[in-house]
């Protein structure tokens, strides 16, 4: 995700689980009638950030750890 320096991290991971919610739309009727908490996401995310590096050069890195 490339975003506005001005975008906190935590505010972009609330939009995407706010919007990805609400697409899922019906399907998630179904999901809470086989969990007992009727929580979609949990509260934690990951998230880092890279420089200003290539495409290729982070998918190496990715591929690199072990």
């Amino acid at each position: 995700i490339e975003t506005e320096p001005t975008m906190s991290v935590s505010n972009i991971v609330n939009l995407m689980k706010s919007y990805t919610t609400y697409h899922f739309g019906k399907d998630i009727q179904i999901i809470y009638k086989t969990i007992s908490e009727h929580t979609f996401w949990t509260d934690g995310y990951f998230a880092c950030s890279v420089g200003n590096v290539s495409e290729e050069m982070l998918r190496k890195y990715i591929e690199n750890q072990g």
